[in-house]
């Protein structure tokens, strides 16, 4: 795991833009000139930990800067006949690259963010994989060229920071993250997860090489259950790939606690596991669950208990390792639990992510295809009749939001972690900036697997674990999202994987591994007190430095903001209260 810089042209902020990666990559940090461009690379070393390894890699022309780890490296070399003279997966990006050009990314398992600049045609091939593990941000205007793991290190090298995108604005209120290619800056964008870019020199080419596959070639449970659980094994087995020790993350949840029960019976090996609890509203803390699958698995477990003072005292921290504003107040305890893990020399750990999407965890999911149902009953006389009192129904419940897009015929679920909806929005935003939404699939089990893969987990929680982890020099591996079990689980029929729980085919599993407490006990999300905690210490300073950045950028109405802060102490609206104020906190020091 790594940190990645480059430019097609020479910089004096280059080596400082550099040193801002060191955090991605404390081992190892090197950079070049190769015919005006600039290419830099910090190491964080987990495979391979010669020198021979370090980046950026040349050979025969061919020049890599590559984040990330390719879990198959080994099983390309024999299958692909590559000549290979380090033990590195970096080179094998190479040797791929030279013998399909662009057309090898679907032979990679792993996460990956990369540049190749092949010297001859002076082009520059730049790929990020299929779920958007690893970061990739860009700068391409007036023919120049900038890319990097991190957006602060693009504008140290721009040495200006830019005006703010406010589609971003839109996209964070109502996801908890900018999507897509947005980032909070104008001119600087992301690479989308499963694209690949080339920039000639000219003119940049984008083209997808990963879409999911929906038809639903498994439609007996037994044969589901069977490849599921082969694939869970080969999924854990390979992201032990690893020089160094490699720990697990475990939170108390069924996900976690099955993946850590795995890696210890496929290692045979006690295993470190690590937790996160609070010491104050113990409703919030799982610790006492995380203890219980410890003790299962025989684990070398290290449970780390914070209280208002640690959230608190790491928020700055947060923000500022985050880049741009991230909604998701679980970041705060994954940074103290990421710094402990790191002092205690471990490089890498595997974690549950992906398995609430592919497997239905959400209790959200249910709920909605009620809803589903409920819109196929309706007739053109009924929906009418709904259409015309729909507007005397009180809208600022979730409830009555999806009654009314049942009625307007509008897409009746957007993302788990939709804050704002489109009526809060208009309310919130004096002018609410616009973009597209995709377009539903016709499955809503499929619809809701998919977008949440692409959105909540894609864009939200997967770039909260990467910016947050590597904060801390550590690499953080995801099993359930191999994609071999991804493309398995939208195989699987829609009415097997619903089953009559959540977590249906997963908990069969997991009955064989874990303690059937973990398996039964009512799911929670990884969170935390942040509300009551930020209302504690700083109490109407928050609302004050809302309606403050507010006076500066004029994007919301006061009185809503009011509202929101009011409703946020008696415990609602807490989560757009945070979004709002992580926005003002970031505006604040950004731009004031």
């Amino acid at each position: 795991m790594c940190g990645i810089l480059g430019t097609n042209f020479y910089s004096n902020n280059f080596k400082e833009a550099l040193e801002n990666l060191n955090n991605r990559g404390p081992d190892f940090n090197c950079h070049v000139e190769v015919g005006g461009a600039n290419f830099g690379h910090t190491r964080l070393s987990i495979i391979d930990l010669d020198k021979e390894a370090n980046q950026p890699m040349v050979f025969d022309d061919i020049l890599i800067v590559f984040n990330g780890e390719i879990y198959n490296y080994k099983e390309l070399i024999d299958e692909e006949k590559l000549i290979c003279k380090t033990s590195s997966d970096t080179e094998v990006i190479i040797r791929l690259y030279q013998k399909y050009k662009e057309d090898f990314l679907n032979k990679l398992n792993g996460m990956f963010s990369f540049c190749i600049y092949n010297m001859k045609e002076k082009s520059f091939f730049c790929a990020r994989d299929r779920y958007g593990k690893k970061p990739f941000f860009y700068y391409f205007k007036e023919n120049k060229f900038i890319f990097s793991s991190s957006i602060n290190s693009i504008i140290k090298i721009l040495g200006t920071t830019p005006s703010i995108n406010k589609v971003a604005i839109s996209q964070y209120m109502q996801y908890f993250v900018p999507l897509e290619d947005n980032t909070f800056y104008k001119d600087i964008n992301a690479l989308e997860a499963s694209y690949y870019m080339v920039f000639d020199g000219k003119t940049i080419t984008k083209k997808r090489f990963y879409k999911i596959n929906t038809y639903k070639k498994i439609k007996d449970e037994k044969e589901a259950l069977l490849g599921i659980e082969e694939l869970l094994f080969k999924s854990v087995e390979s992201r032990l790939v690893s020089d160094v020790e490699v720990g697990s993350l475990l939170s108390g949840g069924i996900d976690s606690s099955l993946i850590s029960a795995l890696y210890s019976k496929i290692t045979n090996k006690r295993i470190n596991t690590f937790s996160i609890g609070y010491k104050e509203y113990k409703n919030y803390c799982e610790l006492d669950y995380a203890k219980i699958t410890s003790k299962h698995i025989n684990s070398l477990h290290t449970p780390v208990e914070i209280g208002k003072d640690d959230f608190i005292n790491n928020l700055e921290d947060t923000i500022e390792a985050l880049e741009q504003p991230h909604g998701d107040s679980a970041a705060i305890p994954l940074n103290i639990l990421t710094k402990k893990i790191h002092s205690l020399g471990i490089k890498t750990v595997l974690s549950g992510e992906g398995s609430d999407e592919l497997f239905l965890g959400y209790d959200n999911y249910a709920k909605f295809l009620k809803y589903y149902e409920f819109e196929k009953t309706l007739s053109d006389e009924q929906n009418s009749f709904l259409d015309s009192i729909i507007s005397a129904l009180q809208n600022n419940t979730k409830e009555s939001e999806y009654l009314r897009r049942i009625i307007k015929k509008q897409n009746l679920y957007n993302s788990f972690g939709e804050v704002f909806t489109d009526i809060q929005k208009k309310k919130l935003f004096k002018k609410v900036p616009t973009f597209k939404s995709d377009s539903p699939k016709k499955d809503p089990v499929d619809w809701m697997s998919y977008i949440d893969l692409k959105i909540w987990l894609g864009e939200a929680l997967l770039s909260k674990v990467d910016r947050i982890s590597m904060r801390n020099s550590l690499e953080v591996r995801t099993p359930f999202l191999d994609y071999r079990l991804v493309n398995y689980m939208f195989s699987i029929d829609s009415n097997i994987k619903v089953g009559d729980t959540n977590k249906y085919l997963l908990k069969k599993i997991a009955s064989k591994y874990i303690p059937n407490e973990i398996i039964n006990r009512t799911k929670k999300g990884f969170n935390s007190p942040f509300n009551e905690w930020i209302h504690e210490e700083y109490k109407d300073s928050i609302l004050e430095l809302i309606l403050r950045v507010n006076k500066n950028t004029n994007f919301f109405n006061d009185e809503y903001l009011k509202q929101i802060y009011e409703l946020s102490k008696k415990r609602k609206f807490k989560q757009h209260l945070w979004s709002l104020f992580v926005f003002s906190k970031w505006y604040d020091k950004i731009y004031l």
